[in-house]
């Protein structure tokens, strides 16, 4: 049987991404992934490129990587992923001051702008202007994230990479055992998002990666016309992450919820006139944990329709799907300690703006050795 140097676990933005860059560099590589149709966090993700919020020397250069990776990521991958910059408007509350809310973005790598009322409802007509008390602005990448996963993919494919429909069972020390047969490789590398802790405690290896079950609503294409990308200033998603991994141990019982869900109102409209309206962020240590998805809706709409009316009540459906983290905003990147073997990439706050770049140094570090950045990054948390 065939022994890969690399078998990638997860075919999301993240493994796509890593297979591609690890078989570029002339690695033979299988990525696995369990399902034809991904239910994933690339599927129903806004897309997003915040390369403007690098807060430290290693995110701001990673910011710069990616906006130069993405200028010629369509070219390079001869498919078009539907790059493109827009305004991102960040919603400030009627009861906020607007003053003090711009403050705290002041060591980002590009402070965003603060607006009026008067200016923020010029930019985005659908605005509440009862709702805000002002708004930021800044210029801000977009991609279709299933799109470009799908053309890392075939790039992967076109340069001898293998991709097979396979869930995995086991993580063994040379290779994996999937619901069909067993695969070796020198290494394997997790890239499964919010199941990659799952996945890694079933194999007795303890690694410190969370997840959120994140909830969106998806409209079909639409007449209304939003401008803009649509977020709260004040993001209540990353006081979560931290606040909720405090307690290690916690997310060792399926049936815990460390701290309350919170809802970060925001909406997205990609090129075809559909709609992302999101999102619900939810710390529940089962994987498999159901809510309710009415419950879910009519608090995603009734907290919509505060900031942009028009869009409250638009036909579309309730998704739900998994989004990893670490404790810190920084992914989880390198060689499993004692477990040389099993690597894990995964983890990401800002997965579209850190992924591409970070992919091509874990590339790099792999096959050379001679990487700055991986290094500060390897796993030892």
């Amino acid at each position: 049987m065939k022994t890969y140097d690399w078998i990638v676990v997860g075919a999301g933005i993240t493994g796509a991404t890593l297979s591609y860059e690890l078989a570029k560099v002339g690695f033979s590589v299988l990525l696995l992934e369990q399902s034809p149709t991904p239910d994933n966090a690339t599927r129903y993700s806004y897309g997003g490129l915040a390369y403007w919020s690098g807060t430290t020397p290693l995110t701001r250069l990673l910011c710069e990587e990616a906006i130069a990776r993405y200028q010629i990521l369509s070219q390079e991958l001869d498919a078009d992923i539907e790059f493109r910059e827009l305004d991102l408007l960040l919603t400030i509350p009627a009861d906020i001051n607007p003053e003090i809310t711009a403050a705290s973005y002041n060591n980002v790598r590009v402070p965003p702008q603060l607006l009026t009322v008067t200016e923020a409802c010029e930019l985005e007509p659908l605005l509440n202007q009862d709702a805000i008390s002002g708004a930021l602005t800044v210029k801000h990448g977009h991609i279709n994230a299933e799109k470009t996963t799908q053309a890392y993919i075939q790039a992967f494919l076109g340069i001898g990479g293998e991709l097979k429909i396979e869930q995995v069972l086991q993580i063994l020390p040379n290779g994996v055992k999937t619901n069909t047969a067993t695969f070796n490789s020198a290494n394997v590398v997790i890239c499964a998002g919010g199941i990659s802790r799952q996945l890694l405690k079933s194999a007795g290896i303890p690694v410190k990666v969370y997840f959120t079950h994140a909830e969106v609503i998806q409209t079909p294409p639409v007449e209304q016309r939003l401008n803009t990308l649509v977020m709260p200033a004040n993001m209540q998603r990353f006081q979560l992450e931290a606040k909720s991994t405090q307690v290690d141990e916690l997310w060792n019982q399926a049936g815990n919820e460390p701290v309350p869900p919170i809802l970060d109102a925001g909406a997205i409209q990609f090129q075809d006139g559909s709609l992302r309206l999101g999102q619900i962020s939810r710390v529940l240590t089962n994987p498999d944990a159901e809510v309710n998805p009415q419950e879910s809706e009519n608090w995603l709409r009734n907290s919509i329709g505060k900031v942009l009316p028009a869009l409250a009540n638009l036909p579309g459906t309730w998704h739900k799907c998994l989004v990893a983290f670490s404790s810190n905003s920084l992914p989880l990147i390198g060689a499993v300690p004692e477990y040389e073997s099993i690597h894990i990439f995964s983890g990401f706050s800002n997965p579209l703006v850190l992924v591409p770049p970070l992919a091509q140094h874990f590339a790099n570090f792999a096959s050379s050795k001679q990487d700055d950045i991986i290094p500060q990054l390897l796993l030892k948390r």
